[in-house]
């Protein structure tokens, strides 16, 4: 069974800035988060890669759009938007459209992202393992099947300490 990573968009993959207003596609200036690139880059070709954002304006074409202005459109595998799952990272009917659509059992997905209860609890209460993205704080929150990581560089090692990607891949 194939390991898949989704990662949420906002302050995870890209930054947000608040003042921007619209689709993040059409904003003036637009910023992968740090490390973002190099944990890709690392897990690309051994893992799904998947993005899972609660963005409520932007379609899958606008979020490619997006990422391809920082150049991490190629690394991302399948996108998976309010707007086409037609229900919030919060609740379970999020994470079983996904599930189903990647054809994946919920003990090889992980989500990573910046909000705690909208990424991590979220996906944990779905079964998946659960990645608390946190730059900001020296918080922790570890628990079973969920950890915290403060760079997104770390995340290759996580995967690897749960057995769900190999050294050699």
């Amino acid at each position: 069974m194939k390991t898949w990573v989704l990662f949420d968009w906002g302050d995870t993959l890209m930054r947000v800035f608040p003042e921007a207003k619209g689709k993040m596609k059409d904003w003036r200036k637009v910023e992968e988060m740090p490390g973002a690139r190099k944990a890709l880059h690392a897990l690309h070709g051994k893992v799904g890669i998947a993005l899972a954002t609660n963005a409520a304006d932007s379609e899958e074409t606008d979020i490619r759009e997006a990422l391809a202005r920082v150049g991490l459109d190629s690394f991302v595998k399948r996108i998976f938007c309010y707007k086409a799952v037609g229900a919030k990272k919060s609740t379970p009917e999020f994470f079983r459209f996904v599930l189903e659509d990647l054809h994946a059992d919920a003990a090889q997905v992980v989500m990573v992202g910046d909000d705690p209860k909208e990424d991590a609890d979220a996906a944990r209460t779905a079964g998946l393992r659960a990645v608390w993205f946190n730059p900001r704080t020296a918080e922790n929150r570890v628990a079973e099947h969920l950890t915290t990581i403060h760079h997104l560089e770390a995340l290759p090692a996580v995967l690897m300490g749960w057995g769900l990607l190999s050294r050699d891949s």
